[in-house]
């Protein structure tokens, strides 16, 4: 039986990778789900499910099946799969100007480079143009993800 999903709900998932929380697709039923490594770490220490509030409970519970590979959960592209510097670097090589392209090419370099980048973007005026290119861009990643598991998808907004 082939997964169904609303692509909708993989990219709220990828948009909510962080260092503290994962994004997992339950291959059942096609749900997307976000678990934090507290909630991950609670499962491994193998508390009873008692021990934790009501609205914990069901994500320790899951937490426990992701990491006994009931093969119910697949992990989603990771933050450090998607990358998001290199696709700020595509995207500035995607700009006409290279006075801009130049300029933005300085700011990525070093600590604080994302702040630099996205206050710059907001002075020339091209941020609508970014956050278009940077939502194509995770689209086309969670299609290649789709695809490579096998996993059809609906692609209407939600």
């Amino acid at each position: 039986m082939a997964i169904h999903v609303k692509l909708a709900d993989i990219l709220d998932g990828l948009e909510c990778q962080s260092d503290e929380s994962s994004s997992y697709l339950n291959k059942k039923t096609g749900e997307v789900v976000l678990i934090s490594h507290y909630e991950m770490q609670a499962a491994e220490e193998g508390s009873p499910i008692e021990d934790y509030p009501d609205w914990e409970r069901d994500l320790v519970r899951i937490a426990k099946e992701i990491i006994t590979k009931t093969g119910d959960y697949i992990y989603l592209p990771s933050k450090f799969d998607i990358h998001e510097y290199r696709i700020i670097e595509r995207f500035i090589l995607s700009l006409d100007d290279p006075l801009i392209t130049d300029h933005l090419f300085g700011l990525i370099q070093g600590s604080g480079a994302f702040r630099r980048f996205k206050d710059a973007i907001h002075e020339y005026g091209i941020e609508d143009r970014w956050y278009r290119y940077r939502d194509n861009t995770l689209k086309e990643i969670a299609i290649d993800w789709c695809r490579e598991h096998n996993i059809e998808f609906d692609d209407a907004p939600s």
